[in-house]
């Protein structure tokens, strides 16, 4: 036998060896039986190779990366869409730190690399922006490897039972909770007139500035929007935040809450930063009524009704005029007739709020003057 025969008979052994390993059978003509290929163990090698080059990828530090060691996380403070959120401790600042869970048993390993890719855009954006109205951005990580995170909520013992494919972001702590809460805690006696505008202007600035950068934040509402101490409102909640496409043809998935989503969110159609007015404008509402826009309404009827009958939030009677016409403005079923955010600003900050009183509430003080719940039965 010469050598080239004893190369390839050793070739084919080899390859045939290998082929079974991978769970599929081999022949002379080397066609594979789908039946015993194991896919499984292919996405699981695959997963491997990806690790490996996210190790190596991850050892070059990128200027928003965090050193997990030096976050001391306290307790467990809410549950996002993603993971859960801490509140913590970081170079002496308290910090809120969001985890984000791309799953381990739900997704392959090419897609959480996808997944985290994105991720990294989204913060490659986020931690350049400086913004008085802004959740100041602290750092984040691709891992959650060294975050330690106690057990119980007990401080003293630093276990981390987090999935190897978490990533994690944190920012500023925000010692008045949501936006959301705060009306709740209002919604009796309401908030003064210049409290209103005040918040308004908060908002319309933080969101302004954002639009600036070609930022659309996507999913503008009470519950993602927080206050300091000293009731300055700061915009949060960039999950789902994404930077605005030049043309906005892949800007068409919906995202968002029903209630605070346009026309056009809603129908898959085509959108902008034009969608984050309309949800501005359901916001403005929302502070001024300290109540909840569609209270009585599923989010099928809202969502139908929105599209197909104009359906708005009724604005009180005793609303001022000048508020009452930038929310209609605001929620135009037209995305080219809702007026962009700077002009927004103008608009709030040209209201005379001597000229406007808290929101009147009807005798007895059930609900908001626009929304009527059903009386509890005696």
């Amino acid at each position: 036998m010469d050598s080239n025969e004893s190369n390839s008979k050793k070739s084919n052994s080899q390859l045939g060896s290998k082929s079974k390993k991978l769970g599929v059978d081999s022949n002379d003509d080397m066609y594979l039986n789908e039946d015993n290929i194991d896919f499984k163990n292919w996405d699981m090698q695959l997963g491997k190779y990806l690790a490996k080059i996210w190790s190596k990828k991850s050892e070059i530090q990128e200027e928003w990366e965090i050193d997990l060691t030096k976050l001391d996380i306290k307790n467990a403070i809410g549950q996002g869409t993603y993971g859960p959120v801490y509140r913590g401790v970081h170079d002496g600042k308290d910090v809120a730190v969001k985890v984000f869970d791309w799953g381990d048993a739900h997704v392959t390993a090419a897609e959480a690399l996808a997944l985290r890719a994105s991720f990294e855009q989204e913060i490659a954006v986020w931690h350049k922006l400086d913004h008085p109205n802004i959740t100041k951005f602290i750092g984040a990580s691709i891992t959650t490897t060294d975050l330690k995170i106690p057990t119980n909520n007990n401080p003293n013992t630093g276990q981390n039972h987090l999935p190897y494919r978490s990533c994690c972001v944190a920012v500023e702590y925000l010692q008045g909770g949501t936006l959301k809460n705060f009306l709740n805690r209002n919604s009796k006696k309401k908030l003064s007139f210049n409290i209103v505008i005040q918040l308004a202007l908060d908002l319309s600035r933080g969101l302004s500035y954002l639009h600036s950068k070609n930022i659309v934040h996507r999913d503008v509402k009470t519950e993602k929007l927080l206050l300091n101490t000293y009731e300055t409102l700061k915009i949060a909640g960039f999950g789902v935040a994404r930077v605005e496409a030049q043309n906005s043809k892949d800007m068409t998935s919906e995202t968002g809450t029903v209630g605070y989503m346009a026309p056009e969110v809603l129908e898959g159609k085509l959108y902008s930063i034009k969608c984050d007015v309309y949800s501005f404008g359901i916001c403005l509402w929302e502070i001024y009524c300290c109540d909840m826009p569609y209270a009585n309404l599923s989010f099928a009827e809202v969502s139908s009704k929105v599209v197909h009958q104009n359906l708005r939030p009724d604005i009180p009677k005793c609303c001022p005029s000048s508020l009452k016409n930038v929310m209609k403005k605001c929620w135009d079923s037209k995305p080219e007739k809702r007026p962009n955010m700077e002009e927004i600003v103008k608009l709030l900050e040209a209201i005379d709020t001597t000229k406007g009183g808290r929101m009147v509430v009807e005798d007895p003080p059930t609900s908001c003057f626009c929304i009527h719940y059903p009386r509890p039965p005696l």
